[in-house]
């Protein structure tokens, strides 16, 4: 009887450590990200080129006002850029991370994908650490592969993949567009 207390208490413990992971695919393979850093999905629309940027930066749209850089996760990753089709998407994104003792910086950042899945359930048990090589992607974006019907889909981590150095990059290119366009 007590062993089933355990077990229930270990079932509870692992339902309240579950994170829900919005899957997507991009070059014909399935990624999910911690939807904690998800803000909107959106259909993909007419981006504005932004000159003299990296080439994984496709260009910026306008969310509500404001200019978010949106990435080719494909071009990120080294790989083929993204062909636009009928389902590809734009994933907002929110990255934040500290500088300095005190100081948290916030970027909301858009990620070109080819299609946008589903939201799903990942436990601790369900994610296998991160392989050192064969991913196809630098080992350091992937947080952990999560075991799927007989498969494994890359669980990266969008904080390394959208690093503050690549962050800062983003913002001083979009200054300076912003200032290029000043009389």
């Amino acid at each position: 009887m007590t062993s089933i207390g355990v077990d229930r208490d270990r079932s509870e413990a692992s339902v309240a450590e579950a994170t829900r992971y919005l899957t997507f695919t991009l070059q014909g393979d399935a990624y999910a990200l911690d939807i904690f850093h998800v803000t909107e999905i959106l259909e993909q629309r007419p981006l504005t080129a932004v000159p003299m940027t990296p080439d994984f930066i496709r260009g910026v749209i306008n969310l509500r006002g404001r200019a978010v850089p949106v990435i080719d996760l494909s071009l990120r990753f080294g790989h083929a850029e993204t062909v636009i089709g009928r389902r590809t998407s734009i994933i907002i994104v929110t990255i934040s991370e500290a500088v300095g003792a005190e100081e948290l910086v916030s970027q909301q950042i858009g990620v070109l994908v080819d299609a946008v899945n589903k939201v799903v359930t990942f436990t601790p048990d369900d994610i296998e650490p991160a392989p050192a090589f064969g991913a196809g992607i630098r080992a350091d974006y992937i947080s952990g592969m999560a075991k799927r019907d007989n498969d494994f889909i890359v669980v990266l981590d969008i904080g390394r993949v959208l690093s503050l150095r690549d962050i800062a990059a983003l913002n001083n290119a979009m200054a300076e567009a912003a200032g290029a366009g000043e009389p």
